[in-house]
C-alpha cells in the first residue's frame, strides 16, 4: 500500500451554479472567503469596494474576503454561472512553490476544461465524501484561471477578431439553421479561412462551438422549463430530436432526461 501526506493550502466551503430567471440582483454583502465566479452565460455586473466589473461569457472573477461586494443591475435574464467559496490557509501562503498568479477579473482561455472542474466539483460535493477531492479540485481550478488573459485581454489580429464575430454570431443566432458556409456568408468571407482561424482561436471548430452552445441553452431549459426534450430541441436549433440527444450525450456524456434528474439534485440555487 502507497501512503501519501498531502496538505493542501486551500479549505473549501462551498460551490454551486446560479441560474437566472432574470428577477432581483446580487446582495450586498461582505464575506469572510475568497469567492471564485465563473459566467457560463449572459453578463453580471458586480462591484466589490469601489472598482466595478462586468462579465461575459467565458469570464472569471475572484472577490476577496473583508471587501463588500453588490450588484448593479437586475440579473441577465440569460445568467448562468458557477461560484465557489474557499479559504486559503495562511501558513501556506509562504510557500513559495505553492505561488499562483490569479488575476481578478480575466478570460479563460480553455473554457470547456474549466467548465468540466465545476462539473467535477460539484459532483464531488453532492457525493459528501469530504472536502479532499474538492480542494484538488479547486487548485486545478484555480490553476486554470491564472493561464487566463488577464484583466479581460484577448490576442489581437484580423483573423482573431473575425473568430471573435462569428462567436458572437453563434452566442446570440443558435436557434437559428447556422453552419459554417451561413456564418461566413454573413461575415463576408472564405469558409475554409474562418474554419482555420476560429480553431486557432477558440481550439474548437465552428461546428463544436455551435453544438456547445446549444447544449448550453438545451440545459438551462432542462432546469428551468417545463417543456419536453423534443421542444428543448427545437427551440435551441436541433431539428431531429435524436441527433440532438446524441449530441448532447457527446458533449455531456449522458442523455438529457438524465442531466435533468442528476443536476437537478446538485446545489443550484436561482434568484
Amino acid at each position: 500500500m502507497l501512503k501519501i501526506s498531502v496538505n493542501y493550502p486551500v479549505k473549501v466551503q462551498n460551490g454551486g451554479l446560479f441560474i437566472s430567471r432574470g428577477i432581483g440582483t446580487h446582495p450586498t454583502r461582505t464575506l469572510s472567503s475568497h469567492e471564485l465566479i465563473f459566467v457560463l452565460q449572459g453578463t453580471l455586473a458586480l462591484r466589490e469596494g469601489n472598482k466595478d466589473f462586468k462579465l461575459n461569457q467565458g469570464e472569471s472573477l475572484l472577490l476577496f474576503p473583508g471587501r463588500e461586494h453588490k450588484g448593479l443591475e437586475n440579473f441577465d435574464p440569460e445568467l448562468k454561472f458557477y461560484w465557489l467559496h474557499f479559504d486559503i490557509l495562511p501558513q501556506q501562503q509562504k510557500d513559495p512553490c505553492l505561488q499562483l498568479n490569479i488575476p481578478q477579473h480575466c478570460k479563460i482561455r480553455e473554457v470547456d476544461k474549466l467548465i468540466t472542474l465545476f462539473r467535477l466539483f460539484l459532483h464531488e460535493q453532492e457525493r459528501g465524501n469530504g472536502n479532499q477531492a474538492q480542494e484538488l479540485l479547486l487548485l486545478l481550478l484555480l490553476q486554470e484561471v491564472a493561464r487566463a488573459w488577464p484583466d479581460n485581454i484577448e490576442p489581437k489580429g484580423a483573423g482573431v477578431a473575425l473568430a471573435y464575430k462569428a462567436r458572437q454570431m453563434i452566442l446570440t443566432h443558435y436557434h437559428q439553421p447556422l453552419a459554417a458556409r451561413e456564418l461566413a456568408t454573413r461575415l463576408h468571407c472564405n469558409a475554409d479561412y474562418l474554419g482555420r482561424v476560429f480553431r486557432l482561436t477558440f481550439q474548437m471548430t465552428l461546428t463544436e462551438a455551435l453544438h456547445k452552445q446549444r447544449v448550453s441553452a438545451a440545459e438551462k431549459l432542462l432546469l428551468t422549463a417545463s417543456d419536453s426534450v423534443a421542444e428543448i430541441a427545437m427551440r435551441t436549433g436541433f431539428n431531429d430530436v435524436a441527433y440532438f440527444r446524441r449530441i448532447f450525450r457527446k458533449t455531456l456524456g449522458l442523455t438529457p432526461a438524465a442531466y435533468k434528474k442528476l443536476y437537478c439534485r446538485e446545489h443550484i440555487n436561482s434568484d
